[in-house]
């Protein structure tokens, strides 16, 4: 418990140093809250003895004046203890939803800065869950913190009137406050365990439902409905029992918690009215002394409510922390490209390049020394994976033209990321216009090289907002702007004119969620219009026209090469079409490069080249021969 509560406090000592006005706000209207219940407390017994007991028993004058001013002093103080409510409740809320805010905001900036392979070895749905549940558990408690320490004023003032008024009944009514503590420490060591898996849980719900929807597609396709439902109703009945196991502790503990301040009450009040018989206590005195106390009850369980946030703060925390401390980066260097609008095409080079795929990355929360009840899951042991790519050394001339052929992976796909730094190799180079992109300063890889990869990714947006990306925003220097004949100019290159200016908008025309609304084969050719308007120097498609019917591709790559833009091209092909458009074939398996030079000469040294190649050509005879004896035999 005490690693969970000085982790936890201390988390919340960080919010508190991040937001200090708001803060110090929150904790004003608290102590004001506090001052202003126990002057009430102090108010209602003074009010007995002058004003309700001498007009009851007719010992003492009372006049309208004193009833009046009574009620007017108790009702002043009753508005500034509101007025401190309001503050604390509203300038909690305001802390605790900033620290959210900026959390969020930090955690989005980091995981764009973050390199691809650190978010390939990281679950998707988690990183969402971080962003969101994570975030919110972490300063939950900051709604709840104020309210407790305003309550320390409260138990404050409270306690020294109620010794003013009777040292004895005092100590009666204040042993509830050691009673309520010991309860709700107890209370929270039960509940930490059971609210951190809670959290956990609601991570692996997050990440099943962020997979589902991604793979949506191919559940409907392959008619796997029922099980990828039964694959989450497992998951969200784990959730479900871990919130009725913590349920079940709540519901045990907030009775006995409820209960032990009415007890003092009673206690304070059965030895109260034996000592104000005996003459030893007043009647005020030991009114206000039991208002105090009942007053009590219910602001200490704020202690409870903090220490029963604490566990999940601890954990929010946890995962968040996991992605701000990262330290996977990005390296970027200060060397940068002639970037005149004449800048000519870029050789490439790669020397010696290596990589390996990161391995799974693990909860944080998995093992996490702070967290009652946690132990580590059992593993799997990791192996360490076979290499993508080993030793890849190619030299592409500037405005060449180069296909990458292979195998499913071989690498192709590993080796087009690297050539425009998606990812870095873990060994060897990869060289532009002869600077290793380590070296070069952030933007200038983007700026001269565009990936167009393999799965397009259409925004919900209109056809000019998907092509002119980034491009056209008001912070973007007025000769570097697209303008729509740039935007109809890349539409032509890449052959998707006649069917935007089919479109009822045109340009304006709102594609859909992932470009819902268009074929496989229309949201190819706009990312290909979005590669091409911003005049790349190198342009590396990634099987980037497999949705294309053979005419279309073809009209697509003639289009390029005769478009004068003077573009080194890599691409990764499949079809003969393809590849007979490339200077140079490249043939990859296994991560290695196996041969490389023109294509005729590749598919006369190289059997697995020729295997690949001619592979839609035998798949094609095949059909027309299969066709042909069908039709043979039913005649």
């Amino acid at each position: 418990m005490s690693g969970t509560f000085l982790t936890g406090m201390r988390t919340m000592a960080r919010g508190a140093r991040e937001e200090p006005r708001l803060f110090g706000i929150a904790i004003a209207g608290s102590a004001v809250y506090g001052a202003g219940t126990a002057a009430s407390g102090y108010l209602v017994g003074r009010v007995t003895d002058r004003v309700v007991v001498p007009a009851v028993t007719g010992s003492g004058t009372v006049s309208t004046g004193d009833v009046w001013l009574a009620g007017a002093t108790l009702m002043a103080v009753t508005v500034v203890t509101v007025a401190g409510i309001l503050v604390r409740r509203i300038w909690a809320g305001m802390v605790a939803f900033a620290l959210q805010a900026s959390y969020r905001r930090r955690l989005a900036r980091r995981y764009l800065e973050l390199p691809l392979a650190w978010h390939h070895a990281h679950p998707a749905g988690r990183l969402l869950a971080t962003a969101g549940s994570d975030v919110e558990a972490t300063w939950q408690a900051m709604f709840v913190l104020p309210f407790a320490l305003g309550v320390v004023v409260l138990i404050a003032v409270a306690g020294v009137a109620m010794a003013a008024a009777d040292p004895v009944l005092a100590t009666i009514g204040l042993l509830v406050i050691p009673a309520l503590l010991l309860a709700n420490i107890v209370y929270q060591r039960r509940m930490s365990p059971r609210v951190t898996r809670v959290q956990q849980l609601r991570g692996e719900v997050s990440a099943t439902a962020h997979e589902s929807f991604e793979g949506a597609l191919v559940v409907k396709t392959l008619g796997l409905a029922d099980e990828e439902v039964e694959r989450f109703t497992v998951d969200a009945n784990r959730l479900r029992d871990a919130n009725v196991a913590a349920g079940r502790t709540r519901g045990a503990f907030e009775p006995v918690i409820d209960a032990l301040p009415a007890l003092g009450t009673l206690a304070v009040l059965c030895v109260g009215a034996s000592r104000a018989a005996g003459g030893a206590v007043g009647v005020g005195d030991l009114v206000q002394i039991a208002y105090l106390l009942g007053l009590l009850a219910f602001p200490v369980r704020s202690f409870g409510w903090v220490l029963s946030e604490l566990p999940r703060t601890v954990a929010g925390d946890a995962r968040v922390q996991a992605v701000l401390r990262e330290s996977a980066t990005t390296p970027w260097g200060g060397r940068t490209f002639d970037d005149a609008p004449d800048a000519g095409p870029v050789p490439v080079a790669t020397s010696g390049l290596g990589y390996r795929h990161p391995v799974p990355a693990v909860d944080p929360l998995d093992e996490h020394p702070d967290l009652p009840g946690q132990r580590a899951r059992t593993a799997a042991p990791q192996h360490e994976p076979t290499p993508a790519l080993a030793d890849v050394t190619l030299d592409v001339a500037a405005g060449s033209t180069v296909a990458v052929v292979g195998s499913t992976g071989a690498g192709k796909s590993t080796l087009a990321g690297m050539l425009v730094r998606l990812v870095d190799p873990t060994s060897g180079e990869v060289v532009l216009d002869g600077v290793d992109v380590r070296e070069l300063a952030e933007g200038q890889v983007a700026g001269t090289a565009t990936l167009v990869p393999q799965s397009t990714f259409v925004f919900d947006d209109t056809v000019r907002g998907n092509i002119a990306l980034g491009l056209d925003a008001d912070d973007i220097p007025a000769g570097r702007r697209v303008s729509d004949d740039d935007i109809w100019r890349a539409l032509r290159l890449a052959r998707a004119e006649d069917f935007v200016t089919a479109l009822p908008g045109g340009l304006d025309e709102l594609v859909g969620e992932r470009g819902s609304t268009l074929s496989g084969g229309q949201r190819q050719r706009l990312a290909l219009a979005r590669a091409l308007v911003r005049k790349p120097r190198l342009l590396v498609l990634d099987d980037a026209t497999s949705a294309l019917d053979p005419t279309v591709e073809r009209a697509v790559l003639d289009g390029l090469a005769e478009s004068g833009e003077g573009t080194t091209v890599v691409v990764v092909a499949y079809r003969p079409a393809t590849i007979a458009l490339a200077d140079e074939v490249v043939h990859l398996e296994r991560g290695r490069v196996v041969d490389r030079g023109p294509a005729e000469e590749v598919a006369a040294r190289d059997a697995g080249y020729r295997e690949l190649v001619t592979a839609y050509a035998r798949a094609a005879a095949d059909r027309a021969e299969e066709a042909h004896n069908n039709k043979a035999g039913m005649a």
